[in-house]
């Protein structure tokens, strides 16, 4: 083994129970010290008074103003304080967009593989639901006749993740003003998962979000994935109509009904200084996406990939003799945690080739390390030669 680290308490309570993880979605977490020398190296002393000093009483359903209005910053001028729903994660807030939407009597459109909670949600507010399979010679974009031609005279609601989840791949603009014009034309609703976003690899890509670009259209985001503040717990929803978001916040109060005052102030702390912490984020994205490619390249008889261009993670086929749940079980006994394919796929048998893994943290060379030292340990009792 050329990288060997204890098994310590700490490695446990950062990957979940093993020492090296890759299967983490999100950018370098931050903390709250970071937060709070941000704040004191702008001047903004009145944010960590706050932090301090706040009052434990219930917030507003649906987020606190001053929130609302750092949050709408992010988007056009259609999109207000007015427009912006606040939730404890953004897991939530998919789950509550799909309730207040749909029914039994509804249908919608999501796509596999794909994020759990995009694919579920439609499925647990009682609709029905048409996957549509996204394919790696296709570079894993969404077909638009595809789409058309799962539309019913019944279907309401259209999910998309971009950039997408578990591959990091990204549309094209003519490919999502496509997708809006099918739904503006069908009288569907359009919620675009933009979980990743402004973790763009080259900026000049970035989509304009859903929530200005279509009246009926919703963007999702959640603070742990950009800006790598998870345990902030704070998750999003921008939409323009004001109906709709009426629904969400009733269908909310029924659960999560408000986020913390804690959480607001630091998701506030981490807005304010939202350039200072991306710029930091995709430094260590950029290298590490270099590592990873010189691991396909050294490693291409026993893995290949469609390169990632937005995220920190991506959606790797391993070529060797087992399935990614089989080698997740192996890599696990040797400390090491991927995504198998099962994760993101109900139709697990196209893709059961496939695992994610995640390169958004510092530490992630240490765990690609680990990595490879298993896969030489391995590669000559998978009859294959790798050099």
């Amino acid at each position: 083994m050329t990288y060997q680290e204890p098994w310590s308490k700490k490695h446990k309570k950062v990957t979940g129970g093993t020492p090296f993880s890759l299967s983490n979605s999100f950018a370098e977490p931050l903390t709250h010290q970071e937060l709070v020398q941000l704040s004191l190296e702008r001047g903004d002393l009145e944010i960590v008074a706050d932090f301090n000093k706040h009052s434990l009483v219930y917030t507003p359903n649906g987020g606190s103003l001053d929130l609302r209005e750092e949050i709408a910053r992010f988007y056009g001028d259609d999109i207000t304080a007015e427009n912006i729903v606040v939730f404890a994660g953004g897991q939530a807030a998919l789950q509550t967009a799909a309730i207040a939407l749909l029914d039994s009597d509804s249908h919608s459109i999501v796509f596999t593989p794909g994020y759990q909670s995009v694919l579920q949600a439609p499925v647990h507010a009682g609709s029905r639901v048409t996957q549509v399979p996204l394919h790696p010679d296709e570079n894993w974009q969404i077909d638009p006749g595809a789409v058309e031609a799962a539309i019913q005279s019944n279907t309401k609601y259209m999910v998309i993740n971009e950039p997408y989840n578990p591959a990091g791949t990204l549309m094209s603009r003519q490919l999502q003003q496509r997708l809006k014009d099918i739904a503006e034309n069908n009288g569907m609703y359009l919620l675009s998962d933009e979980a990743y976003r402004l973790l763009e690899h080259d900026a000049k890509d970035r989509l304009p979000p859903m929530a200005d670009l279509y009246t009926k259209g919703l963007s999702a985001c959640t603070l742990s994935k950009p800006w790598g503040g998870c345990g902030i717990t704070i998750g999003w929803l921008a939409l323009q109509d004001l109906e709709l978001k009426q629904k969400i916040i009733d269908v909310q109060y029924f659960g999560t009904a408000c986020p913390s005052r804690a959480s607001e102030i630091q998701a506030i702390m981490t807005l304010r200084a939202s350039d200072l912490i991306l710029e930091r984020r995709m430094k260590i994205i950029r290298r590490n996406l270099a590592l990873l490619d010189k691991f396909i390249a050294d490693y291409s008889d026993l893995f290949e990939w469609v390169r990632p261009n937005a995220g920190a993670i991506a959606f790797v086929k391993f070529k060797g003799p087992l399935k990614s749940d089989e080698l997740g079980d192996k890599l696990a006994k040797s400390g090491i945690s991927i995504k198998p394919a099962y994760v993101f796929t109900g139709d697990y048998t196209n893709h059961q080739a496939y695992f994610r893994i995640g390169y958004g943290e510092e530490v992630m060379p240490r765990a690609l390390t680990a990595l490879i030292d298993f896969v030489e340990e391995n590669k000559r009792a998978w009859g294959l030669r790798s050099s």
